[in-house]
């Protein structure tokens, strides 16, 4: 009977030792980009992200501010009606307040416009806003008698110049570059998924792992061997 020499064996299992297998191989798993993926996905689907929503909330905060104070405003100086008439109907530039009021409206709108409707990912937008505002408040408060009429005359213009330059940090510093962040961790993700498609098209079943019964080397020759040796001897 023909044996394989020992150091034919040895040489063998220290090849099949030295051979990489599945487990030591980095793998990339697809599971997890997928899931990225879809996260930003469904992002998308919403039409806006979580910190443009802040923002928008912000702009709605600063018009009601406006104008809770300008209808304080008006209440202090001896009524709604008798007053609203005055810096409406009879508007002055040096002493009403109703232009403090449509310079808010203007900015609500122009950023809602622009910010979540349309979705823009620029800032002219809010640098028109700022810049208009900042110059009319300017004009007025040089030109107008407004600090003559008392605290509002202080509080109105101040603090709706403070609104405007706090939406303009706000979109600057946090909308626009968590926006672009969330946008290349996106194609990152993207990227990264197609690479793992490329180099696991598909993943493998159980069913494809089959290993056939260990045939004992050398059994046809030992049945042989048995088979003569149970032969009577004559």
């Amino acid at each position: 009977m023909n044996r394989v020499p020992g150091d034919a064996e040895n040489a063998h299992s220290s090849s099949v030792e030295s051979c990489p297998s599945l487990r030591d191989v980095p793998s990339i798993n697809p599971v997890q980009l997928m899931a990225r993926i879809e996260s930003y996905e469904g992002r998308e689907k919403k039409g806006i992200s979580d910190v443009r929503r802040t923002f928008c909330l912000f702009v709605t905060f600063d018009l009601l501010f406006i104008t809770l104070l300008w209808i304080i405003e008006l209440n202090v100086k001896g009524g709604i009606e008798t007053t609203l008439k005055k810096e409406v109907l009879h508007y002055d530039y040096s002493s009403s307040y109703f232009d403090i009021f449509l310079l808010a409206v203007f900015r609500f709108k122009v950023l809602i416009l622009a910010y979540a409707m349309c979705r823009l990912r620029h800032w002219w937008a809010i640098a028109f806003t700022t810049a208009v505002t900042s110059a009319f408040l300017l004009a007025k408060v040089i030109i107008s008698q407004l600090f003559s009429q008392g605290a509002f005359g202080y509080m109105l213009p101040i603090i709706s110049f403070i609104l405007a330059w706090i939406e303009t940090w706000f979109l600057d510093f946090k909308v626009l570059p968590q926006e672009a962040e969330e946008e290349n961790r996106f194609l990152i993700a993207q990227d990264a998924s197609e690479r793992a498609a490329l180099l696991h098209p598909g993943v493998l079943s159980d069913g494809q792992f089959y290993s056939p019964p260990e045939s004992v080397a050398g059994s046809d020759e030992d049945s042989e061997e048995k088979q003569d040796s149970e032969k009577p001897v004559l």
